[in-house]
């Protein structure tokens, strides 16, 4: 009975659920009527394609546009959306269309899947974000379509529209115009730009702050948790543009042919785009070291909690911070807004933050041996962009070996479902030790 229990506990429902979508996902992919030739992909190029998009991370083998028929984009669009808005999640939509009852179990389930600290109104939350969802995702279609009915037949721009949505406010990236393109043609078209970097944002603030935004009307308030992802992600989307800017201003191959406002343009969605989208506008693979370390940094720290994006998140990044600014001023406490951060808090960002570090690092280092022949910052960049579920690409993936894409694919699940597995088993209750040891000092710095 014991054993039962801990194996029904939610972090591993939670990760044999994103295994099982993504294993089915994969078996479609391999079908003769998933691709435009009619031989289906191979099981490996179907899983890492299959992970990718679960794990709304962006990151191909092949291009979407032209490898995949409309069956097969739909099944990846699919797992997007499944995988953006959390398996639990999309269950719950269905229960609610079948007039089912949310039992205590699937609460507990529900609330482990969105990050959120309690369960009172969590299915009240469940529903908010579906309708958030189909509204912002409707609205992003509705210009993404108008404006793209101006470059193709209107049918085409409508689905073009859904499916850019769609793939955009969930942080997965995938794109469908052709030839590993992205979004290069419209590196300075401010509505197409501006859409999808609104998309990307709203997407990776979470939809516990999108829910307090909703109410702040009538509550007048936000939590810390609230103003701290706020904070953090508007001095991350400004840094990182104003850093691009800065940094390939005079770069022949992504910048410099631009005029400002496509400068301007290019440098923001860049810096939305690395925090966990892969969607670009400029060449990743041309820009200088400099950025490329710059977007590294971004796409390692992420989107927000309860988001559909990944990183160690900007909360734990903020909260690391406090504690190193409270440390240099000899202060015991952190403090944000006039409120103290527990200790268990500070102990889960350092935790989440240290095993996200090592696996990023110790994926990078077997990469260096699994691919022998390419540079080492473009390892590291895949490997982060991997772990982060951010997509953004080098140009390496598809030139990977059977063992390198084997290593990614894992680092993309472990990056979508680890961060999760592991707050959750840091934020467990713990049990007091009998006794305490005598304390020991050691020498630091």
């Amino acid at each position: 009975m014991h054993l039962k229990k801990n194996f029904l506990d939610p972090p591993k429902i939670l990760v044999l659920g994103f295994a099982a979508i993504i294993l089915l996902g994969a078996f479609c992919l391999t079908l003769p009527v998933a691709t435009t030739n009619g031989n289906g992909l191979s099981f490996l190029n179907a899983l890492f394609t299959a992970t990718s998009a679960t794990c709304v991370t962006g990151l191909v083998v092949v291009d979407t546009g032209t490898t995949f028929s409309l069956f097969g984009q739909l099944v990846i669009l699919f797992m997007i959306q499944v995988g953006g808005l959390g398996f639990m999640t999309f269950a719950t939509l269905f229960a609610f269309l079948l007039g089912k009852r949310i039992s205590l179990k699937e609460r507990i389930l529900l609330q482990e899947s969105l990050n959120n600290l309690s369960m009172e109104g969590i299915v009240r939350l469940a529903r908010r974000i579906l309708i958030f969802t189909a509204v912002i995702e409707f609205v992003g279609a509705l210009i993404l379509s108008i404006r793209f009915s101006f470059d193709m037949p209107l049918g085409k721009a409508i689905y073009f529209g859904i499916f850019h949505s769609i793939s955009n406010f969930n942080n997965a990236g995938f794109d469908i115009f052709g030839d590993f393109q992205s979004l290069t043609g419209y590196v300075d078209d401010p509505t197409v730009v501006l859409t999808i970097c609104t998309l990307i944002t709203i997407g990776g603030i979470g939809f516990i702050v999108m829910n307090e935004l909703f109410e702040y009307r009538s509550s007048k308030r936000l939590s810390l948790h609230t103003k701290i992802v706020l904070i953090t992600s508007s001095f991350l989307l400004i840094g990182g543009t104003i850093g691009i800017f800065l940094l390939e201003y005079s770069n022949e191959n992504t910048l410099k042919p631009l005029s400002f406002s496509g400068k301007i343009l290019g440098a923001l969605f860049q810096s939305v785009a690395a925090r966990t989208d892969g969607a670009n506008t400029l060449n990743i693979a041309e820009m200088t070291q400099s950025s490329l370390l710059l977007i590294i940094f971004l796409m390692f720290i992420g989107a927000s909690p309860g988001s559909t994006g990944g990183g160690i998140k900007t909360t734990t990044f903020t909260t690391l911070l406090g504690a190193v600014w409270s440390q240099i001023r000899g202060k015991e406490d952190v403090i944000f807004f006039r409120q103290r951060v527990v200790y268990e808090t500070i102990y889960k960002s350092l935790t989440v933050t240290l095993c996200a570090l090592f696996l990023v690092l110790t994926i990078t280092l077997l990469l260096t041996i699994t691919e022998p022949g390419t540079d080492f910052i473009k390892l590291l960049f895949e490997a982060t962009s991997a772990f982060g579920t951010v997509g953004l690409s080098m140009d390496v993936s598809r030139e990977l070996s059977p063992l390198g894409k084997g290593l990614i694919t894992f680092t993309m699940f472990a990056g979508r479902v680890g961060p999760l597995t592991i707050a959750y088993a840091v934020a467990m209750r713990r049990k007091p030790d009998p006794f305490r040891y005598p304390k020991g000092k050691i020498m630091i710095g």
